[in-house]
């Protein structure tokens, strides 16, 4: 079934550093484990509706079709959503941090994966209590650099605070921290720790690095893609690049619930 889209006029402005490159967004991004979403589904006393806001292409909305009757799902990209994993019980809507279609106290819950540091949080937050059910779930993840071996890393680690550091925006700061150092004004609750997984070749590191948002940036800015800068030493560091290694990351959530 062919998802359905609806395309609010005039979005709040928002940085969209992503639209440019859905494609590799879209291609290379790693997925989230299930046992996450097992454990967010665990916490629900419902199961009727969820709101992934945030959702860029679609992947953690994929997953919280396998346990909820109805996901909505929300982007301030419009490239985002058209480039978004289609499902019979997944809505897709363009938006910022507001689901106006949405009734109030209707959603179990809210989900927003690699996102928050990009909202507005005041607006956010007074959305989702408007929208979550007594009990209702509010669960923000975050994840950091991808790890491999200490070798590469050192290239990667490098290439990220070096070459990129300026332009990463001010809200990755946020990452670097877990989201400890935002407000989170729900009854928090412990979440277990989860890794996200890969097994990669060599094309697929260059991909992933071609997703960054300060990739992107650094091009607007100076004109030329900064990967080119990197890959020969990547490229040694990896070793023959149609070998594959895992990789993984380590992922930072912040879970609550609304009273």
């Amino acid at each position: 079934m062919r998802f359905k889209a609806k395309f609010h006029k005039n979005p709040k402005f928002f940085k969209d550093n992503f639209s440019s490159q859905s494609a590799n967004y879209a291609a290379y991004r790693p997925g989230y484990p299930e046992n996450l979403f097992r454990f967010l589904a665990g916490e629900c006393r419902e199961f009727k509706l969820a709101w992934d806001a945030g959702t860029g292409n679609g992947q953690a909305a994929k997953k919280l079709a396998l346990h909820f009757e109805n996901v909505y799902a929300t982007d301030a990209s419009s490239i985002q959503i058209l480039n978004a994993v289609s499902g019979p019980n997944i809505t897709y809507a363009v938006s910022n941090e507001q689901a106006p279609a949405l009734k109030s106290h209707s959603v179990n819950l809210i989900s927003v994966a690699q996102a928050l540091h990009w909202f507005d949080t005041e607006v956010f937050y007074a959305e989702a209590e408007r929208v979550l059910k007594k009990h209702g779930l509010i669960a923000c993840w975050s994840y950091k650099l991808f790890r491999i071996n200490s070798e590469i890393d050192r290239e990667i680690d490098k290439f990220y605070s070096n070459t990129l550091g300026k332009y990463w925006d001010p809200e990755r700061r946020l990452v670097e921290t877990c989201y400890r150092t935002l407000s989170f004004p729900f009854r928090e609750i412990r979440s277990p720790s989860y890794k996200m997984k890969a097994i990669w070749n060599f094309k697929s590191m260059i991909g992933i690095l071609g997703s960054w948002s300060a990739v992107a940036n650094f091009k607007k800015r100076e004109g030329y893609d900064p990967i080119i800068q990197i890959t020969e030493r990547l490229r040694s560091a990896w070793g023959d690049v149609d070998q594959t290694k895992e990789v993984f990351w380590d992922i930072s959530m912040r879970v609550g619930r609304i009273f």
